[in-house]
């Protein structure tokens, strides 16, 4: 019952600590207001390495043994456990999905940050195509506050590359 109670305190700092990082990862970025589209794929690449490290550190032996430890003392705190371990498996998912879907636009911003505004504009149909490819089939980026993000910060890229064409020609 000792042995128990204390691993039920390790877990429950745990839960603390997992509870903490999906608040986190939930609350509204804070990003400039000329942001471009690359900073969208380097978000969600970030996401998805700190998510596959927690998930990591959930699934190692030593965790597991508690776990299994508390399962066989039928624990109540592994009900919390089981929930936030589905949660977080959903937001690593939800981050690595993003991230395949945005480095299909990967090959679009080198063009669109470095290219004139004539040779950029070659681009844009296909770029918009691929967009819409995201929204109609992503299980995770089909919102329309996902996909208004990202084309505001295709828009914003677009517009820097037309201005420093303008200031440097």
């Amino acid at each position: 019952t000792e042995v128990t109670e204390k691993l039920e305190e390790v877990v429950m700092i745990w839960i603390k600590q997992i509870r903490q990082v999906l608040v986190e990862s939930e609350q509204i970025r804070r990003e400039a207001d000329d942001i471009g589209p690359s900073a969208e794929l380097e978000y969600w690449k970030a996401r998805m390495s700190s998510f596959n490290s927690l998930l990591d550190e959930i699934k190692s032996s030593r965790v597991k043994k508690i776990i299994s430890i508390l399962q066989a003392a039928r624990s109540k705190t592994l009900k919390q456990w089981k929930e936030l371990d589905a949660n977080i498996t959903i937001a690593a998912n939800e981050a690595k999905d993003n991230v395949r879907y945005l480095y299909t636009l990967d090959t679009f911003f080198g063009p669109l940050a470095r290219d004139s505004p004539v040779i950029m504009m070659e681009h844009v149909p296909s770029l918009m195509n691929t967009v819409c490819m995201i929204y109609c089939t992503s299980r995770y980026y089909n919102t329309s506050e996902r996909v208004t993000s990202l084309l505001l910060k295709i828009t914003n890229q677009m517009i820097n590359t037309c201005k420093k064409y303008l200031c440097e020609g």
